[in-house]
């Protein structure tokens, strides 16, 4: 990147880090990111920005820049969602709405490629043209899916796109890039045991639900010992059993609920096709019925070779050799950017945030120091894609 492009980047930091704070004091969950879509669509027309979509999804908006000739099309996604969470940060601009913050950072990516997207504006030097996806609902109600299933890469011809996560506790403005997995699947189950309650006193005369469950869960470990290849990665986790609500009942029903993280579509059809057999094979043992309901919410996020390498190429400019890390292990939380990747080739990065609470902790903050070395990353993206 020119010196100054860099110096341009770097004049917007102070309304990067007002945009920032705005966004944060106002948190939205997913679907009802009304007041931070309309917000985003003033500072885009406030930019030049005036092809604006918000017919992708119910709320989020989508903005379209053409360089000063044709050329291809490249999308730079942001999600723009907070978590229901109670902040307790002590900080003049905390969330004024209860029970709801920006605890993944989303007000920072949001502020990010909005600041990309008004240097993009003024500075059209590229041929092609640069989407702007400021996406709602990444947390757990699929927002990047919902966008792509209603034609958003069709409607714009997009051949390339490009999205990047802040990551507390990994070293300041350090790059992540992966060839391939970079974050997992998430899939949610659900089984429902039916049995024959009784007097807890009696137990002969009922057919107890909550010895299936529990020896459902300890079966279940057993997916990922004597199941999975030990170079794969695979976690089962339990996460809520309900059963039961007196000392002297055995209870005729119980539900046990949880999460599958697999970095393979293998793996996820291996531990669908475990767990329902273990849950209905199990309650059979013990004269009860199971149900099972197995939900694929998120792939697992792997990014296309030939745009790691780009995102790569565009690190070292930035910050040097030193600076990346290449095909670190993939980390098992979920990301509905993968639904973007499964689309068209793209690559998901993650810079780093310096020290500081984690992700979905209720002290969490994003940190300011990285949004101007985001916003450069996209420019000089789209330089690399598209040329100067």
């Amino acid at each position: 990147m020119t010196s100054t492009t860099a110096k341009s980047i770097a004049a917007l930091k102070d309304e990067m880090i007002e945009w920032r704070h705005h966004i944060h004091s106002h948190p939205e969950t997913a679907f009802e990111e009304k007041q931070t879509t309309q917000f985003i669509i003033e500072k885009l027309k406030s930019f030049g920005i005036t092809e604006l979509y918000t017919d992708f999804a119910p709320t989020g908006v989508v903005g379209v820049i053409h360089g000063k000739n044709k050329g291809r099309t490249i999308a730079l996604r942001a999600d723009i969602d907070a978590l229901d969470i109670v902040e307790e940060n002590k900080i003049g601009y905390c969330s004024k709405i209860p029970g709801k913050m920006h605890a993944c950072g989303h007000d920072g990516h949001t502020a990010t490629l909005l600041g990309a997207a008004k240097y993009l504006s003024a500075n059209r030097n590229f041929s092609g043209t640069v989407i702007v996806i400021f996406q709602p609902a990444e947390e757990n109600e699929g927002g990047g899916r919902v966008m792509v299933e209603n034609g958003l890469f069709e409607k714009f011809s997009i051949e390339a796109v490009y999205g990047m996560h802040n990551q507390p506790n990994f070293a300041l403005n350090h790059f992540l890039i992966n060839h391939g997995p970079v974050m997992a699947s998430y899939d949610v189950f659900e089984i429902k045991i039916t049995g024959v309650g009784s007097h807890a006193a009696a137990p002969h005369l009922g057919r107890d639900t909550i010895l299936t469950a529990t020896n459902i869960v300890n079966s279940l470990q057993t997916i990922v010992s004597r199941n999975l290849n030990p170079t794969d990665s695979l976690v089962i986790s339990v996460t809520q059993i309900h059963s039961g609500d007196t000392w002297n009942v055995l209870p005729q029903h119980a539900v046990i609920r949880g999460t599958v993280r697999a970095l393979s579509a293998e793996d996820q059809d291996l531990a669908e096709e475990r767990i329902k057999h273990i849950s209905t094979g199990t309650a059979l043992t013990f004269c009860t019925k199971a149900e099972v309901n197995y939900q694929r919410r998120y792939p697992a996020t792997i990014n296309h070779a030939k745009q790691a390498d780009i995102a790569i190429k565009v690190a070292q400019k930035l910050v040097g050799n030193d600076k990346i890390v290449i095909d670190s292990p993939p980390t098992m939380g979920s990301e509905d950017f993968a639904f973007m990747l499964q689309k068209v080739p793209g690559v998901y990065i993650k810079i780093g945030a310096g020290d500081g609470a984690n992700l979905h902790n209720p002290s969490y903050n994003f940190n300011d120091e990285i949004l101007t070395t985001g916003a450069e990353y996209f420019v000089e993206i789209v330089h690399q894609e598209l040329g100067n």
